[in-house]
């Protein structure tokens, strides 16, 4: 089953100044969602395989634009997270079916390597609700400097048999980092923790 997409949308946040103090370069995150029909709203379906296949789909599409959109290569997104909010008619099994199975792969590839989990939320929503990502370090999970998310919103997504589904990568951490911990020039990124 392919994806049913009602509209995509590609957002770039760039902080330049924090605290007071100018960033520089300015710290970059980038978004990539669809908001696609649900296939299984308003029922229960026990073989959730078809919106598995849509996540491989949307992960390997949304994961470039989102590359696409900071214009990087793909070795240096240094951070990622996936998100999905279904529609009142959805259950949350549905985002989870999306984002976790085969989601994954594809948007390693995009992004090049990845070998730390993908930090992700899933959610039920209405018109114009607020989506959190969450933001982790691609290879390292222990860069605390990566800890952080971003949030996204459509004024007519998600409708009840919809799902609005959301790919982030950034170009660096979080602005002024001082909480310590591993630094992204000292990761190994062999385990997906160090």
């Amino acid at each position: 089953m392919k994806a049913r997409i009602r509209k995509i949308g590609v957002w770039v946040e760039e902080t330049h100044i924090e605290g007071g103090k100018p960033i520089g370069p300015p710290t970059r995150k980038a978004v990539a969602c669809a908001v696609i029909e649900n296939p299984f709203a308003g029922q229960y379906v026990e073989d959730l395989e078809p919106l598995m296949e849509i996540g491989a789909e949307l992960g390997g599409m949304l994961g470039e634009k989102a590359v696409a959109a900071l214009g990087i290569k793909p070795a240096d997104v240094e951070s990622y997270g996936k998100a999905a909010m279904v529609g009142e008619d959805g259950e949350l099994e549905h985002a989870a079916a999306l984002l976790h199975p085969k989601m994954g792969a594809p948007l390693r590839v995009a992004v090049e390597k990845g070998t730390a989990l993908v930090p992700s939320s899933k959610k039920r929503g209405g018109l114009g609700q607020d989506l959190d990502i969450p933001l982790g370090h691609k290879d390292a999970a222990y860069v605390r400097s990566h800890f952080d998310g971003i949030e996204i919103r459509f004024n007519d997504a998600p409708r009840p048999k919809e799902i609005l589904v959301a790919i982030a990568v950034t170009d660096s951490g979080r602005p002024l980092p001082r909480v310590g911990g591993l630094k992204h020039e000292d990761a190994k990124g062999e385990d997906g923790l160090r």
